[in-house]
């Protein structure tokens, strides 16, 4: 699924008429592969998208909010300085090239007006978006080239040249009959020679054109009878004039996801997809990505955090197996005790050279002989008092360890509750909160503006089966705010049994919940937790005045009593 050059050529012709005597009134960069402008004219403002996401590169208008960083990108910035007021000329025309060169006018420092180009190349891995000046030369790009690799120079200053073109026909200035040759001539599969020989043709086209002339696409193409020829030439006729009259088509699977879209009607996959049609391509690209956009934007944001996130889980994790190892050992404290009251009580028996001495254990109730290895280098007294010694030091570290591991664990408890957060994170904002109760936890550094403060998101509200109102805490800061300010002694709390998840506050002030209500409210806290995705998920529920933070724990870590639990399955209707 991919934007091709016959697309873009519709795509650009949209552009030309809806961006007629507009002017970018403000430029964002609200994820580093993706631009916003806001353009304003006489009919109204306008959000025209560039994003050169190599996975899914695309140029539309759309109606989706964006978050944008605190600080814009320096690419931003540059193109604020240069782009800022200036008014929409013209869309160049680049045929069927996968690219898309936006013409406008604007001032330079001196107040003259000045020709710039805001150049967007879809192509494949080699996406890009540059800036060209008034004489032809790159004023910047977001994705510079390597100077010393001998491709393309794309660097401030260098002449912008267009990328290679590949010696394809173009089907509206070409004879269909000779395309059919020029195809036939190719010797491969019908539906590779279509999209080799035809400029900007994608294979879903190709494989639809040998559809619609009733020819099978793995035919190899030097070998069509004269039925074929002349129905895949009709075909081709009418795709030309297709192009004049495009049709926005999307495909859907039985899942009710895009998988595939085009500009024309595409009949190929017969029943097993829907095909659902759009008023515009512009709108058509942003029914098929904004939500996957959208879902890679806030992956991109998280990354950073969720690797620290996991290296911290791991860490812990780690230090609290050697712990229990030490402790493990420190078990042995009871033996060495014994060691050294028995030797202090036979040191008229111990020679000083021997390596051990049996003795008979007068702690066994059966009064068995015990073998007590001894260190020759140490009198008797000496080696009685090295097991003393290390008696005692088994014992402290025992107590220090069980304290440590108790700390770790709490630790390692609330590290997994912030993964959980990340992984339901569904903005960059509910992100900043997360990356700032890390900062306030002192696990991530300060920006350099510390007075600065993140705006805290609201709770999700819902409403129970029987009107009760339903509130659910998107990260650790917010559950805290929710059950310890916001909800009222009498309400219902709800939250699952060791697992990381939402603290869910049912307000009831008192009120006895019907169990249509405790089931509503205990699905919402499994489907907010790490066992959304399991079945018999354990919530433990207790009116608020029951549920306790102690002093110096971390954020959303409670303890609570007089609890009730009951088991859901949270994808259950």
């Amino acid at each position: 699924m991919a934007i091709d050059g016959i697309f873009l050529y519709g795509l650009k012709k949209e552009l030309c008429s809806k961006l007629e005597n507009a002017r970018i009134d403000k430029i964002h960069q609200p994820s580093k592969e993706e631009l916003v402008l806001l353009l304003r004219s006489a009919s109204g403002g306008k959000r025209l998208l560039i994003s050169v996401r190599p996975s899914q590169p695309r140029l539309n208008f759309t109606e989706s909010s964006f978050e944008n960083p605190s600080e814009p990108p320096m690419f931003c910035m540059l193109l604020r300085k240069h782009l800022s007021g200036a008014r929409f000329q013209s869309v160049e025309d680049n045929g069927f090239e996968r690219m898309v060169t936006l013409v406008f006018e604007g001032m330079n420092e001196l107040g003259d007006r000045v020709t710039l180009k805001l150049v967007t190349e879809l192509i494949g891995k080699q996406t890009n978006l540059i800036l060209v000046g008034n004489d032809g030369r790159i004023i910047d790009s977001l994705k510079r080239s390597d100077i010393e690799s001998g491709a393309r120079l794309i660097q401030p200053g260098a002449v912008y040249s267009y990328p290679e073109k590949q010696e394809k026909s173009n089907v509206l200035k070409t004879e269909s009959s000779e395309l059919v040759s020029t195809v036939m001539s190719q010797s491969m599969p019908m539906a590779k020679a279509l999209v080799s020989v035809v400029d900007g043709l994608s294979p879903l086209i190709a494989r639809e054109l040998c559809v619609r002339a009733d020819i099978d696409t793995d035919k190899v193409s030097n070998c069509l009878d004269t039925s074929e020829i002349s129905r895949l030439t009709a075909q081709l006729e009418t795709f030309r004039l297709r192009l004049e009259n495009v049709e926005p088509t999307m495909l859907i699977d039985a899942n009710g996801v895009p998988f595939e879209f085009s500009y024309m009607d595409i009949t190929q996959y017969g029943l097993s997809a829907e095909r659902q049609r759009r008023d515009s391509l512009s709108s058509l690209l942003e029914a098929v990505f904004a939500e996957r956009d959208r879902k890679e934007r806030i992956r991109s944001a998280s990354n950073e955090l969720s690797k620290l996130v996991n290296n911290l889980i791991q860490r812990i994790s780690k230090k609290i197996i050697i712990r229990k190892k030490e402790q493990e050992k420190c078990a042995d404290g009871e033996k060495w005790r014994i060691y050294g009251e028995l030797l202090k009580a036979n040191l008229y028996a111990v020679e000083r050279t021997v390596p051990y001495i049996d003795v008979q254990n007068y702690y066994d109730p059966e009064l068995k002989t015990v073998r007590i290895p001894l260190n020759v280098a140490l009198t008797p007294a000496q080696n009685a008092q090295r097991y003393f010694k290390e008696y005692k030091k088994c014992c402290n570290a025992a107590g220090l360890l069980g304290q440590l591991i108790e700390e770790s664990e709490a630790e390692l408890q609330y590290m997994e509750s912030v993964a959980d957060e990340l992984s339901r994170a569904e903005s960059v904002a509910e992100l900043n909160e997360i990356k700032a109760e890390l900062q306030a936890a002192g696990y991530l550094r300060r920006g350099g503006d510390r007075k600065k403060q993140v705006k805290a998101s609201a709770p999700l509200e819902f409403e129970s089966p029987d009107g009760f109102r339903v509130l659910v805490g998107r990260n650790n800061r917010q559950n805290d705010e929710l059950t310890l300010k916001t909800a009222d002694d009498g309400d219902m709390w709800f939250h699952t049994k060791n697992i990381p998840g939402s603290h869910v506050i049912v307000c009831c002030k008192g009120q006895e919940l019907p169990d249509s209500t405790v089931l509503f409210a205990a699905r919402l806290a499994a489907l907010h937790s790490k066992a959304a995705e399991s079945s018999a998920v354990p919530v433990d529920y207790t009116r608020v005045k029951y549920v306790k933070k102690p002093q110096g724990a971390r954020p959303g870590m409670v303890i609570y009593k007089t609890n009730k639990t009951v088991f859901v399955t949270p994808k259950e209707d």
